[in-house]
């Protein structure tokens, strides 16, 4: 191949001669100096960074989260996100070491949070559910209540004494005829007749 068909790498060469001059491959470099190879797109310096602290970040994330394979997501999540941000690096504010535990907790307690959040929302759901049913057992209740006294209305007012103090309030044949002041066998009748009206009314077959 021509010298001139070359492809020009002399950008991602660049990190990587730095590297050379201080005395090295990038893993023998510190933190902070990876980190600002890595910003500059350095592949390999971002090798030597995971090498050196994925250790200790999945350390970091599984003290706040406990579940294994939750933190080894967020390990992969903080390691990204230092690939990413390594422009964000200041050695001025911190260390490298120190920025990168700061990403590794905030990383963290981000999906506690979002855990929590999550949980609640089904809590908050379950209860809405449960509400909802509440609430449409009541309508159904009220409705068919509704009901029963529209069809009330249609009885005689003797049908209808006899059926309310008979089932609603409990009382015998015989008390329900002591208390209107008629025939035993009157009560009965009455009784029949406005059950079977209400049966027809409410659609009971």
């Amino acid at each position: 191949m021509a010298e001139d068909d070359r492809p020009d790498n002399s950008q991602a060469r660049a990190p990587r001669q730095a590297a050379d001059q201080r005395g090295g491959s990038p893993g023998a470099l510190g933190l902070d100096e990876l980190l600002r190879a890595v910003a500059r797109g350095d592949d390999r310096a971002y090798e030597a960074v995971y090498g050196q602290t994925a250790s200790w970040v999945l350390g970091i994330v599984r003290r706040v989260l406990r579940d294994p394979a939750q933190s080894e997501e967020v390990m992969q999540e903080v390691m990204l996100d230092i690939w990413r941000n390594a422009s964000r690096f200041d050695p001025v504010i911190g260390s490298g070491t120190a920025w990168i535990m700061t990403i590794a907790h905030r990383r963290a307690v981000d999906r506690v949070r979002a855990e929590r959040s999550l949980s609640n929302r089904e809590r908050r759901t379950a209860v809405a559910d449960i509400d909802y049913d509440d609430a449409a057992e009541t309508a159904l209740a009220s409705l068919e209540r509704e009901r029963v006294r529209r069809c009330l209305e249609t009885l005689t007012a003797l049908q209808d004494e006899c059926v309310r103090l008979a089932y609603y309030n409990g009382y015998t044949y015989r008390e329900v005829a002591s208390l209107l002041g008629v025939p035993e066998g009157t009560v009965k009748t009455r009784m029949r007749d406005g059950l079977i009206r209400l049966r027809d009314c409410l659609g009971v077959r």
